[in-house]
Formats: C-alpha cells, structure tokens, sequence
C-alpha cells in the first residue's frame, strides 16, 4: 500500500466539506480563539505560489489551536469591491460583477485544493449587497457623530445639535472669535445652509472642497497611502493636486487614541514604528505673526506651528506654500508679477517633483511679519517645498539650526542670525537642543530645551499662540470617482448632505455598461440620470440628487472581521451578544503593505463603533502577524540577433547561447558563418544588451555601417525550467511556436539559464500555479514545503526544486504504517524509553516552535523525528499516533487518513494535542571518551550514578581499554564526571 496522496486529498476534502469540519460554533464550553486572514481581493491571475504563505500560517496556527481545546473561528472571504476590479473589467470589455464572480470562484477552488479549515459557511464579499448594506449604515453612524474633544470619544450628533440650541458655542475663557463662536440664539437664527455648514465640520464623515490626489489615468482620487512617490500605487500613473468636494473620513480626531492603542496590542515593533511615523505626533506651539501694517495685506495675520519655539529670536525669514491664501493678500504691486509667476510654474508640478526638488526655489512676496516680542521684520517668502496640506502651510525659518533653511538663506543671500553661539560654524545648520541662547532676548543664557515652556507659557500670556500637539497624518479621503465601490447614502438638495434613511439600505449599485467618467471629475454614476436623480425619493428630498462618488476600497475591509461573526443577520451588522463573545481577533496575519491604509483605517473604525457602544472592545486585533513576501526566482535565456546594414536578424533562425557559454564568443561568429551572414565572420561585433553576466565590453554603438551580434537576455517562464535546465521541447512550443525554429549552444548536452531573484509577477514568467504542484506532489508536501522555506516572516525566493525532499519525507512518514509490499506495518507493542525519548522530544519543540511561529523550524524537526523511528525501526501505535497529531496543523490530510488506518473511533481534529513529559528527556547515562595515557582510544556509556570505584571496574574490564594496557597495570584512572575518563599506565 503506497502513498496515494491525490486519492487520500479528494477523501478528505470532501468529507470536510459535506461535514461541515470546520463550522464554528457561537456558544462552547471551550475558551474561543478568532485566526484571521487579511482577506484577497480575487484578481483574474488567480493565487500564485506567494499567496498562500500567510494562509498556510493562519491554517496551521488554527488547527493547532483547536487540538488545543480551543473553539476557534478562522473564517474567509472576499475583498471584491475597488479600483483594480473596474480597471480589469475596463481592459477586459467585461462587467466587474462577472469578473469578481468568477474570480472568486478560481480562487475557492484553489484555496480548497490546500485544504485550509475555512469556516466557509461565513463567507463575506464586500460587493455582496447584503454585505455593503452595513457598510452603508456604519458611514450613516459616522455621518450622524462627532468627536466630543471633551470626553475624547465619538457621540450622536444630535447632541452636539442639542448643545447648539440651548447654549451655543462659546469658549470658557476669553473673547469669542466670530466665525468659530457663537450663542444659542445665534446658532436658532443660522439658515439651515449655515448649521449644516458648521455641523459638517464636526462630523466624522464629511463633505468639504479640499486638495485632494488627482489620478486623471485612473479618473478618480487616491488616498496618500494610495499615492507612491508621486504615482498611484495601482498602475504607476501620475498623480496631481486638484481642488474637488470630496467626502472624507476624520481620522485625525482619533490620531493620540491610535497611538496610545498601540501599547494595548501585540504589533511587531517595525509596524508600530510605521504607524506612529505615519500618525506623526509632535508637540510645540501655534504662533500668530502679524503682517506688517503697509498695503497690501494690512492687519493679516500669519499662523505657523513650530516644534521649537525656543528659536524664535532665530527667525530670519518666513516660508509660506504657493497655494496659501495669504500669498495674493500680501504681495505688494513691485513683486506681483514675480510672484504670479512662481505661482504658475508650482501649480505645473506635482507634490512629487516638488518633495524630490534639489534645487532651491522660491520668491519674496514683498511683505514683513514681525516678531512679536522685539518687532523685527521678518521677510515672508513663498516656496515649493512648503505644502499647503501639512501643518498651517507655512514655516518660520531658522538657518542656524536647520540645514534647508539654511542652503534657502545663502541661496537668496538673507542675513542669518547666530543664537546657538559656537555651535553654528557659520558653514552649516546645527539643530542642536543643548546650546546656551544668544542673541535671544528674555531667553538669552538658558539651555534651549529649558527655554521651550518658557517661550510657549509667554505666547500664551501674550495671547499670541497657544501650546498644541501637532500631527503629521491627514484626514482620509473616503470617496472615489468609480462605479465598482459602495454607493454613499447620502442625497444632496439645495448643497445641504441628507442621510438616507436606514430603512432604505442598501442603496444598490445599478448596472451600467460603460464606467466612463461623469462630467465634472464627478463618477460613472453621474450618467445615469435617473439613479442620480431618481423620482422616488421621499417627499422632503424631491428634487435632490444622489451622491455619484462610490466609497473606497477601505470601506469593506475596515469592519469585516466583525460581520463574520454573524454573517447571515439581516437586523443588525452585528449581534452585540455574538461581538462579545468573539471580541478581538486572537491572531491576524497580513502583509506590512497595509500597515498605514487599512490597519488604521480599522483601528479608528472599531473606535467609533466602541463609543457609540455598539461593540465592547476598541482595538480590532489583538495580535499581529506579517507574513514576508516570496519572491520569485526568475529564469532568462540568451538570444543572438544580428544586425547587418540596417537588417535585423536576416535569418529567421533564433540562436540561444547556454549560461555557461555566454562569453565564448567563437560558437557566435561560428554559427553566422554558417548561416552566411555577414562577409567577414572577423569583423563580427559582439554587443552585450543589459548583460551583467556577459564581461564582454560594448564596444560601440549599433549603426547601419557595423556588422553586429547583440545578445539579448529574455526571461523564460519557470514552469518550464528544471531547477536551471530548460526543457527545449517546452520551449520551443511555447508563444504559439515563436521559437520552433530556435537553435541551442548547449553545455553538457544541456541549456542552462539564468537566474534572479525577483518580485513574482505574470510578467516575468516567474509565477509557480499552486494548482500544479498541489497535482503533482500534493497538498500536504506544498504546504510544508512553503512553511520550510524559511522563517513566516521573512522574504524569501521561491524554488521549486526542493520540494522534492519534502515530498520524500511524508513518504517515508507513510513506510512507517505501511510497506509498499507488506501492507499494514504498525502495531500495538509497547514503546521503549529510546522510542518515547524521540516522540517527547517532538512534543516539546513542536509545541514551542508553533507556538512562536518557527513553522519552518517545526518541518525540520518531524523530519527528524520520522528519521530518528525510522532508525530504531519504530512502527508503534502508542508512538505514531500522537506524531500524527503534532503533524495535522502542517500536513492535515495524510495525518486524517494514516489516523483513520489506525482504527481510531474519533476525528483526528477532536482528538487532544499530546502532553510533553520532561521525564523522558532526564538522560541517565552518558558516553564518555575514554583515553590512555591522554591519547583517546574508545568511548564508553556510563550510568550517571556511578561512583569512582565503579567506574574504574567497568573501565578495566572493557576489551578495549584491555588491549591498549597490553597487560600492563593501571598507574591512576582519572574521572572527571560528565566529560572524561584518563586511564594513566
């Protein structure tokens, strides 16, 4: 009976499934334990081999988890809503709804070939109306609150409404600021325009005309985190700054509850780190400069957020963006023009070009600020490297102590001021915190990091500024100018945002057929007249229009982990009572790719839906896991083409030059000569193409005169390569026979490639299917293999090769129960302490390396196991079936099937994770070296009891030692316990 692993998969895949195996269950006697996935979004090129390493992870962690004693949850669905689906419909003449279908289906059929313990009776897709229908609800909860900066939480906005009408908005202490304040009777008389306005800036969803990231290749706008040095992350397309209305989600109210969150969760320290660098948080003081009294710009005032504040004698000059509103109010009539033109030639350039700008640009608006405590003229100029999105969007410049401000003032020849003394060079910035203050006023003589409270404390005084806490993170934008995204339930009438009431959810997508841009920057939706301005609306918005703009694709993903919990209520997102039973996920494993997208967007999610007490925990996963990336190990072939007066390849004879062989240049010219190309074969010139291999030099440049052989370095897909050996029957079959015709300069009767590690993409013909290998070596061997390639977390290059020796191991697992001519080897005879020494040994670093998540270790440690009982000829049932135990996390399917052989009543997955017991691992005896006259001469076991007259008889009875004395006496015999023994004649 061999190893029949495809049969032994299809058994037990399909008994899982019409069993319902992994269904979980809401009420257990047994603690929960919620594994989770950071679900895919089911893309037309189905799962390569790199998919599956963080499932394999989860797959084997719950598992282990429920042998545990655990009620576990590991659920799986889809993230089928967003910008790459629309764009794959758009390439492919396609609807995106029959895409994502189909999409989905390939990538179930493949996730189930691994055999992973899905609860798929859970199943959620994001672009599933009954699933969207809380999307939708939750953007009204978000809509309907604010975030009281009093209690530090989000509440209905009813209250705050409520606040309004009866006491206004008044400050505690000081004068009220017109614009920000006002009474209750104020607040009664506002048109209704007038308090949307003012409730729209507190809502935690809203509606304002900002700069936002403009992609007019994709035809929407991108979040930051959307947004790659200046392209969109999705395709590589330019991105600009445009002023649209667009929705966006108040995330900064919630920037300190995110950091302080991350105390509270098991994050590795690299992702915490990214989240905190992207949130930003920094503490100085906000200071009010007032603009010189000439015209123009009289009576202005000038707000800059400053981190050092104790350099504000320091100041030399002021930096304000080109979009700040102050620069048109401030230029005077000499530097209009000047200023005009900076302006125009900034607005030409993206946030890109300008962040990565090494020259230094920039122009004098004309204006003074003036130091508020001495009354120094400060010059205010405006330059690119200051953007209006980050901070107030201007700076207060302090060449001394900082290196761009620096190279700006000796660019533009603006005196600079020395208040750090010695510490300035006068060559270059020093930022510096532990100077003595010079030239500095009522601060001059203190350290500059005591000065700090002392400079905020007298702005405050003063009332010129305020101490504040500043953040780098913006407010996300939340809506996209696409059709395959959740419709916003909002209706727009006379510029007022009505919610749509809850009854009305879902507010379906309709069906379109073309997903071109609406006018205006506005969605496809905004051609279909009558969903946009539909006639059945209720009576009070009769005339209005709906929102055209789709949410994000963050939308969906920001809550999932919750609706799985209760996939099929169609009352409520989430059972209250079923939220509190699961509560956070245990352990969720994702790529570090969305640590500053979805991570955050989550986290702040599960922080409103805590305070408005519609769930009892405020951070969604407790525990984070990254998974690395595989990369994949990409395979090239070496073509030759000729190039003779302006001819290409005269000959349609394709030539591929072996790895090896590359830099024997003879076997080229050769090979022309035999295809008669070219008059002289001598005067053939060799050109490498982007060939680091080749050490030929290029030694000119391809003209019409010369007569030139160029090798150019094509990749070739890995499927068929054998480790580095092309199969040139594939190949030459492969591109519908492009090379049918191709000849070969072999090595050894071979053609080798060559190779390099790169990202695994369709386009380099490096992706592995993990279908074929699943069909070739099975399940079990694909799964482990994955998890031997090294630690989960780490990056790491794919190769087929190996998996091999895998595949071998479960096969000699499987001699140990049955020989291919025997049969049934196993038996019930008792194991020995040698053989329960080996199975305890397993116990204990199984249980610790899949505790840690050292799956790669745990694969190295059963192969020595089944090595180790293969030597001591171990076929015991005793043993084997608690080894099949440890293995079902890793290799479930051969371990159900050899457990089921054994003749055990109950599922191998009800059965209890084997209990380490030290006693087998106490060692009672030891090998000793033992020596004669120091020179080493044999070993001997020993019992660690001894005592040394024992020691000394059994020494001089052994045959050995005997032969060595050469019937001589023993002088002396040394025994030093635990290392040796010395036998002195």
């Amino acid at each position: 009976m061999d190893y029949q692993f495809k049969d032994i998969e299809q058994k037990w895949q399909q008994f899982w499934a019409d069993n319902q195996t992994f269904k979980a269950e809401d009420k257990s006697t047994k603690p929960k334990y919620y594994v989770l996935d950071m679900f895919p979004y089911p893309s037309g090129a189905g799962l390569h081999v790199g998919h599956p390493l963080g499932y394999i992870a989860s797959d084997i962690f719950a598992r282990y988890k429920r042998l545990k004693g655990f009620n576990v949850l590991h659920p799986m669905g889809f993230d089928s809503f967003g910008l790459p689906a629309e764009q794959y419909a758009l390439e492919t003449g396609q609807h995106p709804a029959d895409t994502t279908e189909k999409n989905i289906a390939t990538f179930k059929s493949q996730l189930n070939k691994i055999g992973f313990c899905y609860d798929w009776d859970r199943e959620v897709r994001t672009s599933d109306p009954q699933y969207y229908k809380w999307t939708q609800w939750i953007f009204l909860q978000l809509f309907n609150s604010y975030f009281c900066n009093t209690e530090k939480k989000a509440l209905p906005i009813s209250r705050l409404i409520n606040k309004y009408e009866t006491k206004g908005a008044m400050p505690k202490t000081g004068d009220p600021i017109p614009g920000k304040h006002f009474t209750a009777e104020q607040w009664n008389a506002y048109s209704k325009n007038e308090q949307e306005d003012i409730l729209m800036k507190r809502r935690l969803v809203f509606s304002a005309y900002g700069e936002v990231n403009w992609c007019e290749a994709l035809g929407t706008v991108l979040a930051n985190d959307e947004v790659v040095n200046g392209v969109s992350e999705r395709g590589g397309h330019p991105v600009v700054k445009k002023k649209l209305r667009q929705w966006y989600l108040r995330i900064t109210a919630y920037a300190n509850r995110l950091l302080d969150g991350l105390n509270t969760v098991e994050f590795s320290e690299s992702m915490k780190e990214m989240q905190s660098n992207w949130i930003g948080k920094s503490s100085g003081a906000e200071i009010e400069f007032e603009v010189g009294s000439q015209e123009p710009g009289a009576g202005s005032r000038l707000r800059v957020y400053t981190t050092r504040p104790d350099t504000i004698f320091g100041v030399d000059f002021m930096v304000i963006a080109p979009e700040h509103e102050l620069v048109n109010k401030i230029k005077t009539p000499e530097q209009t023009k000047a200023i005009d033109d900076y302006v125009a030639y900034v607005k030409s350039r993206s946030e890109r070009e300008r962040m990565a700008e090494k020259k230094i640009t920039g122009c004098f608006t004309g204006a003074y600020a003036l130091n508020p405590f001495n009354g120094r003229e400060i010059p205010i100029w405006t330059s690119e490297y200051v953007l209006a999105g980050y901070g107030t969007g201007a700076i207060m410049a302090v060449p001394c102590g900082d290196e761009r401000d620096h190279k700006f003032a000796q660019h533009f020849n603006i005196p600079i001021t020395n208040i750090i003394g010695s510490h300035y060079s006068g060559e270059e910035a020093n930022a510096t915190k532990d100077a003595i203050l010079e030239n500095s006023d009522f601060i001059n003589g203190m350290v500059m990091k005591d000065a700090v409270d002392v400079v905020i404390n007298k702005i405050e005084t003063m009332g010129i500024g305020i101490r504040k806490v500043n953040y780098r993170m913006r407010d996300a934008a939340f809506s996209r100018q696409r059709y395959w995204g959740e419709p916003i339930p909002i209706v727009w009438k006379d510029e007022i945002a009505y919610p749509l009431d809850e009854k009305e959810l879902p507010l379906v997508l309709p069906h379109v057929d073309t997903y071109k841009p609406g006018p205006d920057a506005q969605g496809p939706l905004a051609n279909i007249p009558e969903w946009a301005k539909p006639t059945e609306l209720p009576p009070a918005l009769t005339g209005g229009r709906r929102e055209t703009s789709t949410m994000p694709g963050y939308a969906g993903s920001s809550w999932y982990f919750l609706r799985y919990m209760d996939p099929h209520n169609d009352a409520t997102f989430c059972d209250r009572k079923l939220s509190d039973y699961w509560n956070q996920v245990d352990l969720y494993i994702g790529g570090t790719e969305h640590a500053v997208g979805h991570l955050l967007y989550s986290r702040m999610w599960t922080k409103v839906l805590y305070d408005l007490n519609l769930i009892g925990f405020d951070e969604p996963y407790r525990k984070l896991v990254n998974q690395g990336m595989i990369q994949g190990s990409s395979r090239f072939v070496y073509r030759v083409t000729h190039h003779l007066e302006n001819e290409t390849q005269k000959t349609k004879a394709h030539l591929f030059i072996s790895f090896n062989k590359l830099n024997e240049t003879d076997f080229i010219k050769d090979w022309l000569a035999q295809k008669n190309i070219g008059t002289d074969q001598s005067s053939v010139q060799i050109i490498s193409k982007n060939n680091p291999e080749l050490k030929i030099e290029d030694s000119g440049k391809v003209t019409d005169e010369l007569d030139i052989a160029v090798i150019s370095k094509l990749h070739v897909d890995v499927n068929m390569v054998d480790g580095v050996e092309l199969n040139i029957d594939e190949f030459k079959k492969w591109k519908n026979g492009e090379f049918a015709d191709a000849e070969f300069i072999l090595e050894d009767g071979k053609y080798i490639c060559g190779v390099e590690v790169e990202k695994m993409s369709k386009s380099k013909y490096n992706t592995v299917n993990p279908d074929d290998l699943c069909n070739k070596y099975g399940a079990d061997t694909f799964r482990m293999y994955e998890m031997f390639l090294g630690p989960v977390e780490a990056s790491k290059p794919w190769d087929t090769k190996g998996i091999e020796g895998v595949h071998r191991f479960l096969k000699k697992l499987w001699r140990l129960f049955f020989d291919d001519i025997k049969g049934k080897v196993w038996n019930n005879d008792k194991a020995n302490d040698v053989e329960l020494k080996v199975l305890h040994r397993t116990i204990k670093k199984i249980e610790e390396d899949t505790e840690r998540f050292s799956f790669n270790t745990a694969v190295s440690t059963f192969m020595i196991c089944v090595n180790d009982l293969a030597d001591l000829k171990c076929n015991k049932k005793e043993v084997l079936e608690k080894l099949l135990i440890l293995l079902t996390p890793y290799a479930p399917h051969i371990a159900a099937e050899l457990w089921d052989q054994l003749d055990n009543k109950i599922s191998i997955l009800d059965a209890s994770f084997p209990v380490f017991d030290a006693k087998y691992l106490v060692e009672t005896s030891k090998e000793y070296p033992v020596s004669i006259n120091g020179k080493l001469r044999t070993n001997i076991s020993l019992a660690l009891d001894l005592d040394q007259k024992q020691v000394e008889e059994i020494v001089l009875q052994n045959d050995i030692v005997q032969k060595w004395l050469e019937g001589k006496a023993s002088k002396k015999i040394i025994y030093v316990k635990n290392k040796m023994i010395n036998v002195v004649v």
